[in-house]
């Protein structure tokens, strides 16, 4: 019997669509919801950092370093610094085309072009027994350095065949870059010093007996200390150009004549700072190129506390953000304070 194929091809074709619409949501269930499509990336986002970075030529990347500092105790030892009220420079690496290295104190010298510096009485006390006088039989023992008034009052004990005590008031000024001491009074034991060494035909500089290359000479009845020579390191190239007494500080100024131009600090709001431009810094197994740090304290109340040997210490304590530019804006805290607790109002990680 012959079947006609038109039936045939109805009924297969309705079986087919019957049995696609049953299995569709069976199939989805086990895929999930179709994809989004995706379209083009949006152009507006913004490149990684505003500005452009290029590459250093090998000279501005073995270049010198430029430094400023502002409100900075400057920390000579755990014991002592220098109040840098204001100071530019640029700090060098004794190896040419060796990266600035704050690892290593000795391996660099800062170059000041101006600056003003002052010293307390405390931080005297232990430069000239420490550093200028501190080796074994020296002339001058038990120094204590004070202002008194326009003038510096020191007492002490001068060793010559036995111990003398001594109490001195002094002058003090500028003299070819050294800081000229000139006693206007000397009591020894109630004796008047000046007039006992001119009777006897004597000055302090031939009755000391002064060390070579400790930064510290006499002429006639003067003392005379060469500010490039009297610190520790790190090493320093400055020259004197006025010396002081203002309150309780005994403040130098220096001006090299470098006339290095003015540097513009990225966030010139920070009051107590230190700001690195140039050549290429390394602190611990960073290795900043074209560097452009800025460091101030957390605590900006009083002056910042730095000591290079606690660099690193200041930083853990500290928190640091970068820049739009790529630089460093740094926050340590004050050297006096790591360990301690939180000063109310001192900055702390956002």
């Amino acid at each position: 019997m012959r079947v006609s194929w038109k039936p045939v091809a109805i009924v297969t074709s309705i079986t087919t669509v019957l049995l696609s619409l049953l299995l569709l949501p069976a199939c989805c269930c086990v895929k999930g919801p179709l994809a989004p499509a995706i379209g083009p990336a949006k152009t507006e986002l913004p490149p990684i950092g505003t500005e452009p970075i290029p590459t250093p030529t090998e000279a501005a990347s073995k270049a010198p370093t430029q430094a400023f500092m502002r409100n900075v105790w400057f920390y000579i030892d755990q014991d002592a610094y220098l109040d840098i009220h204001t100071l530019r420079g640029e700090m060098v690496s004794n190896t040419p085309g060796t990266p600035l290295n704050f690892d290593n104190k000795t391996a660099f010298v800062l170059k000041v072009d101006t600056g003003t510096i002052g010293m307390r009485s405390a931080s005297l006390d232990i430069l000239m027994n420490r550093y200028i006088f501190g080796y074994p039989n020296p002339p001058l023992r038990n120094l204590h350095v004070e202002p008194a008034g326009k003038q510096l009052k020191q007492t002490g004990i001068i060793h010559k065949v036995v111990d003398i005590p001594f109490t001195m008031w002094a002058n003090v000024s500028a003299s070819n870059g050294l800081i000229r001491i000139h006693p206007t009074k000397i009591d020894i034991c109630g004796i008047n010093g000046i007039g006992l060494l001119k009777a006897v035909g004597m000055t302090m500089e031939k009755m000391l007996k002064l060390p070579k290359g400790r930064g510290v000479s006499a002429q006639g009845n003067d003392l005379l200390l060469d500010p490039n020579h009297i610190l520790p390191p790190p090493k320093v190239e400055l020259h004197l150009v006025d010396v002081r007494i203002e309150g309780d500080e005994l403040v130098q100024v220096f001006d090299a004549g470098l006339h290095l131009p003015e540097l513009v600090l990225p966030h010139p709001e920070e009051k107590n700072v230190m700001y690195y431009r140039g050549g290429t810094l390394r602190m611990g197994k960073l290795l900043m190129v074209d560097a452009d740090m800025e460091v101030a304290d957390t605590d900006p109340s009083d002056p910042f506390d730095f000591m290079i040997d606690r660099y690193n210490d200041q930083l853990i304590a500290g928190f640091t953000r970068n820049q739009p530019n790529y630089g460093l804006l740094v926050f340590m805290r004050d050297f006096d304070d790591v360990g301690k607790g939180r000063k109310p109002g001192e900055r702390q990680v956002p």
